[in-house]
């Protein structure tokens, strides 16, 4: 950090000359959007610096993951919170385990609060890892699309960001986009980027939020062309505020291109389980454009970097750095009692895996429930995507459904009926809800759809029919969207 900031000084002291020649040339009303460009510019040269030394970072790292694992976890015990963490020098994994037995989220919580639940941790995490994760994911992102970190051309509208941690000065002018001074309410924010037509990327904490938005859009659109139109906040924008009215008039599909014409790519966080809301996203409001998670968070951390915008699909190096990763493997969907974790340059490639992690703020051997296909190697590190959570699944009959089986089918089923688009579900078992014309066993199904008022019984026959199953019952939920 001191090199940077050094180099940092030099810069500015190279840059001093022609800032005086050019602050005499500037008229007085030119000067905020010139030192507004200044400053970008020399931000966007610190974000290149500091992106390449993270990468050289990650290349040594990944390169050497057994040692660079040893290093976090002797890191992650010296620090920990917990004062009956033992072994709190230890490098040696056999020893760790031995001493260390599996535990889950809610049990190691509980645990470290004496009984009492913990609330769930938030996803800004300020660690070398999110700062690490932050860095790399906006570097990738500008090489993949390079006007999106021009100024002005990044809008968050949501109160969450979805960048693990806030940029320190400089690189936090790239981050900041268009915003309102101090907004915090997701109207105000969406009014601010609705102002701004020439975005080209849209922010938001996750894809579940963003979908809050765009319908939130919809149903007060005719205020926010009001206020646009009134100058509240802000000069007036009447043609803006026609715009707006013109957009939302040939409804939902590509409105966000229709408002924003140069937008390419749509930020949000993977937390995991946000595949339905991007899916409802993209095939509505988003369609045509790119989706990009900087990386994946869970309960104990930022644990995956995303290096590839351009995957249609989150895509995660696990880095060996802390918080330390163990996986412990999974077979056909059910956890084996006696599988033993393996380290990250153990995973094999096909297989899938539960995320277990040990940090310093107390989860020590942590099991999350997030399990993850490996796909593919980053040197000595695997490189996964989420699939599913264990202890979700569905059994009544001996069936054991899984929740990204169940996922699949219902959207193959909701495929089949013409013009419907799922945007949520929930499923319980009857002996949640009573049961439903006589059929006991069996599932009642909770779907929020676009584009399809009432489940004729033709359509359920349909979701039937796929699950294999007659056990099913299902209702509509959010009619109105």
């Amino acid at each position: 950090m001191l090199l940077l900031l050094l180099l940092l000084l030099l810069l500015l002291l190279m840059l001093l000359p022609a800032l005086a020649i050019l602050r005499q040339r500037q008229p007085q009303d030119a000067r905020p959007s010139w030192r507004a460009g200044l400053q970008h510019r020399v931000a966007g040269g610190a974000l290149s610096w500091a992106a390449a030394w993270q990468q050289r970072r990650l290349e040594q790292s990944t390169q050497r993951a057994g040692r660079s694992q040893q290093q976090a976890l002797r890191w992650c015990l010296q620090g920990a919170q917990r004062p009956h963490v033992p072994l709190r020098r230890t490098t040696d994994t056999s020893t760790f385990r031995n001493h260390l037995p599996l535990t889950k989220a809610s049990q190691a919580q509980e645990e470290e609060s004496g009984g009492q639940l913990l609330p769930p941790m938030s996803t800004q995490y300020y660690g070398e890892a999110s700062l690490q994760a932050t860095l790399l994911g906006l570097a990738a992102l500008s090489k993949a699309y390079p006007e999106v970190l021009a100024p002005g051309g990044i809008a968050c509208v949501t109160p969450t960001s979805p960048w693990p941690r806030p940029l320190p000065w400089p690189w936090h002018t790239l981050g900041q986009g268009v915003r309102a001074p101090g907004a915090k309410h997701p109207g105000a924010l969406l009014l601010e980027a609705l102002r701004s037509p020439e975005l080209r990327a849209l922010e938001a904490g996750t894809a579940t939020e963003l979908l809050d938005v765009f319908s939130g859009l919809e149903a007060d659109g005719e205020e926010l062309a009001e206020a646009m139109a009134a100058g509240n906040p802000g000069p007036p924008l009447p043609r803006r505020a026609a715009e707006l009215r013109e957009a939302l008039e040939l409804g939902p599909r590509g409105l966000a291109l229709r408002l924003w014409p140069k937008l390419q790519v749509v930020v949000t966080l993977d937390a995991g389980g946000q595949a339905e809301a991007v899916a409802a996203l993209g095939a509505l409001w988003c369609q045509g454009l790119t989706f990009f998670s900087p990386a994946y968070a869970a309960s104990g951390g930022v644990v995956g970097l995303n290096l590839w915008p351009r995957q249609p699909h989150g895509l995660y190096l696990l880095p060996p750095g802390a918080p330390f990763i163990e996986l412990l493997p999974v077979k056909e969907g059910a956890q084996e009692e006696a599988a033993s974790p393996v380290l990250l340059a153990e995973a094999q490639k096909g297989k899938e895996y539960e995320l277990v992690l040990t940090t310093h703020t107390g989860l020590t051997r942590c099991r999350l429930g997030d399990v993850v296909q490996v796909v593919g190697a980053y040197n000595q590190c695997p490189v996964v995507r989420f699939v599913y959570r264990l202890g979700q699944a569905l059994n009544v009959r001996g069936e054991d459904i899984q929740e990204d089986v169940f996922s699949e089918a219902l959207g193959r089923a909701v495929g089949q009926w013409p013009g419907a688009k799922l945007l949520d579900h929930s499923c319980v078992e009857s002996s949640i809800l009573d049961s439903s014309e006589g059929s006991a066993p069996h599932y009642e199904v909770f779907v929020a759809l676009r584009g399809l008022r009432n489940l004729s019984e033709e359509n359920r026959d349909k979701a039937t029919s796929l699950f294999a199953l007659r056990p099913l019952w299902m209702r509509t939920l959010g009619q109105g969207l």
